[in-house]
Parts: structure tokens; C-alpha cells; sequence
């Protein structure tokens, strides 16, 4: 009952998130609390059988300041996240960031550059902790 119950309230979430413009695949598991951007939705991209945990932020902007204008401007950017990922809790995505496949990001990370596929990412900034990593005999 209870795994018949977490499906329907991972397919609300999924269609919420659809709804609002965000581009997520079906199979992506969402937890509550995700902070995803709302200035430009449409530039979030997450792929298949990816994990987002709780207090994940999302980022589709960068922020430049504009001095004739008095103030910060926000350049749309995509954030592209890729298939088989795990975003720990309190991560943040910077804005126009590329995750590839089958990639670890660990709790409070703070992505700032593009990662390659199949790697354990940690630490703020994050870098890369672990290569060439199989999903299927990884140990978390």
C-alpha cells in the first residue's frame, strides 16, 4: 500500500513540475522541498531514472550586474542534468551547468562547472572525488 501510495505522489509531483514548464522525464524521482528556478523553467533538463533530493537547488540563470541599469540583470541559461544521477540533499546546480550520465553529486555540493559522466562529485566548489564509477556496484 504504502509503495502504491509514494507512486501517485511521485506522479503529482512529476506533472506539477511539467505543468509549471520544467523539463523532467517521467521515471525522475522527486523529493519534497526542491528548489527549482522559477525565472526560466523551460532551461531545467533532467533526464530518466535521476534522483532529486530533498532542498536540491536548481539553477537557469546567471546574474550580471549592469551599472547603467542600477542593477543585476538574469541571462537565461539550461541546466542540463543526464540519466541514472543521484543529487544529494542541500545541492546546489549553478546555472548553465552540464551533468552527465550516471553521476553522484554529494549532499551540499555546490556545482559551479560542468561534470563528465560516470563520477562521484563533493566539496564547495565541487570537484571530482571519483572516475569511472558503475552505478550498478556503487556503495553509497
Amino acid at each position: 500500500m504504502r509503495l502504491f501510495i509514494s507512486k501517485i505522489v511521485q506522479r503529482l509531483r512529476y506533472h506539477w513540475y511539467r505543468a509549471r514548464g520544467y523539463d523532467m522525464h517521467i521515471t525522475c524521482e522527486l523529493e519534497r522541498g526542491l528548489n527549482l528556478d522559477r525565472y526560466f523553467p523551460q532551461g531545467i533538463h533532467v533526464g530518466p531514472h535521476t534522483i532529486l533530493t530533498s532542498r536540491v537547488t536548481i539553477l537557469s540563470h546567471k546574474l550580471i550586474p549592469r551599472k547603467s541599469l542600477g542593477r543585476y540583470d538574469g541571462e537565461k541559461v539550461h541546466t542540463y542534468i543526464g540519466e541514472w544521477c543521484v543529487i544529494g540533499i542541500g545541492a546546489v546546480i549553478m546555472g548553465g551547468v552540464r551533468i552527465g550520465d550516471q553521476v553522484v553529486v554529494g549532499s551540499g555540493a555546490v556545482v559551479t562547472k560542468d561534470v563528465p559522466s560516470n563520477c562521484i562529485v563533493a566539496g564547495n566548489p565541487a570537484r571530482i572525488v571519483r572516475e569511472n564509477i558503475t552505478m550498478e556496484g556503487l556503495r553509497l
